[in-house]
């Protein structure tokens, strides 16, 4: 079994922790091979995400890895996942989500000074903590983890805002300052979990990645994506989604979607056993909201 990987610490984290699934359920150590891969987003630091291409930039390259023979699954964040299928390959699942929220890196946020600066390269990061402190600055940062935090050090950074879910897999989570909840700041969808795809038709593949995934998380992601799905591939407005489900096999989501001056910031929330028609229902609803208050603007 070949997997197809980034490079990078957090990724190279991610695919040995499918290794270890993978052999819990019987897979042999040597059966297993990490194919690495560099992506777009890791060899272009200098353009914000935002300018790039999106959704996407960390997971083509790896993708076609496993189009082209080279492995035979691919393991990414879901994060960084377009909310469309990608044409020859399947959406096995996801392993059990780690911490799906964000956190500050450096001072917490009622330490940081009034108009104090926090580093991040993402607008939904931004607009929702400019909302929770209206007099913060923000300014750009790219890079892997490592980078991040050492932005800290800079002088004319107060903190940086990262997903907890990283600092954790790589035995940083001591440095996380605070802890946001999804109702404070809503995550990115996908955030916190570990996706794993492999070609359509591919049965052997097709197997090994079902012994592995956690069906309430990928029940969860399939629903934030169903909500992107809604959004559009041309929206590059600020937006998150975050669901979870309850003992009775209900699902809760809240999304965030915010316009395009990142003023106004809309929050909508709602309940149902259908995950996929949740995240179309709540995104219809904020994009009415959104329109509205541009119009209105």
């Amino acid at each position: 079994m070949r997997i197809a990987t980034r490079s990078s610490p957090l990724a190279t984290w991610q695919a040995r922790a499918v290794t270890a699934a993978l052999e819990a359920a019987g897979a042999s150590r040597g059966d297993i091979e990490l194919v690495p891969v560099s992506t777009t987003g890791d060899l272009d630091l200098s353009t914000p995400i935002s300018e790039m291409s999106g959704r996407g930039v960390f997971v083509t390259e790896v993708q076609a890895a496993v189009l082209d023979g080279r492995a035979d699954i691919a393991v990414h964040s879901a994060k960084d996942m377009r909310s469309e299928p990608t044409p020859g390959l399947t959406l096995a699942g996801c392993l059990v989500r780690g911490d799906s929220c964000d956190a500050l890196v450096g001072l917490a946020l009622d330490e940081i000074p009034r108009g104090g600066v926090v580093a991040t390269g993402s607008q939904r990061r931004q607009c929702q903590l400019a909302a929770l402190r209206g007099d913060l600055r923000f300014t750009g940062l790219r890079g892997n983890m490592a980078r991040r935090i050492a932005a800290v050090a800079q002088p004319d950074v107060d903190a940086v805002i990262v997903a907890a879910a990283a600092l954790e897999r790589l035995g940083e989570s001591h440095r996380i300052a605070q802890r946001f909840s999804p109702d404070e700041i809503v995550p990115q969808a996908g955030q916190g979990a570990i996706a794993i795809e492999h070609r359509t038709g591919d049965a052997d593949a097709a197997a090994a990645a079902g012994a592995i995934i956690d069906e309430v998380t990928t029940r969860c992601v399939h629903a934030e994506r169903a909500f992107l799905r809604t959004l559009g591939g041309g929206c590059d407005l600020p937006t998150g989604a975050h669901a979870t489900v309850d003992a009775d096999g209900n699902m809760a989501m809240t999304a965030v979607l915010a316009t395009a001056d990142r003023d106004s910031v809309m929050r909508a929330s709602g309940r149902h056993l259908d995950g996929e028609i949740l995240g179309v229902a709540l995104a219809t609803e904020l994009l009415a909201r959104v329109d509205s208050a541009e119009l209105k603007a």
